[in-house]
């Protein structure tokens, strides 16, 4: 997940929220193909209750456009930290925005800041830090578990 800037177009490789309706938001990847869990590679279809997306086809689309599925239609957004706190994978409790804001407001962070956060987790609140730290302030996030660590590493990046 990269929130390094925004980007008018979709490239290989990126993130991209998937808005169908209120409640169906997802986080695909648009590359062509991926590994199953068979470990097979395969082509990068995502099934949503409106019909197949072929993946590929988000490639070189503008974000915030209006794609077309066989029983109805969603658009292609770019990741923010408000949108994957909704799409990111459960891997711990998480703290959602409304919380976020609150806590970012009592504890006055503000772009320059370092904040230390203890128990990184899924990374929901991290994302949201990192965004009120930019452009030079610096968050220090620890976690015992290493898979989250891990995971939550390649997000960040």
């Amino acid at each position: 997940m990269s929130f390094q800037g925004y980007k008018d177009v979709i490239k290989e490789g990126d993130n991209v929220i998937l808005y169908l309706t209120i409640t169906q938001v997802y986080c695909v990847k648009a590359q062509h193909k991926i590994v199953n869990k068979k470990g097979n590679l395969v082509d990068n279809v995502f099934q949503t209750p409106f019909g197949a997306l072929k993946c590929v086809e988000l490639i070189g689309k503008s974000y915030g456009t209006k794609i077309s599925l066989s029983k109805g239609w969603g658009y292609v957004m770019q990741p923010n930290p408000e949108l994957w706190t909704i799409t990111l994978p459960h891997r711990t409790q998480i703290i959602y925005t409304p919380d976020i804001g609150m806590i970012i407001l009592q504890l006055e962070i503000i772009p320059g800041s370092v904040v230390v956060e203890s128990g990184t987790g899924s990374g929901s609140l991290s994302h949201a830090l990192i965004r009120a730290l930019k452009p030079h302030g610096h968050l220090y996030t620890f976690d015992f578990h290493e898979d989250r660590v891990n995971t939550a590493e390649e997000e960040f990046q």
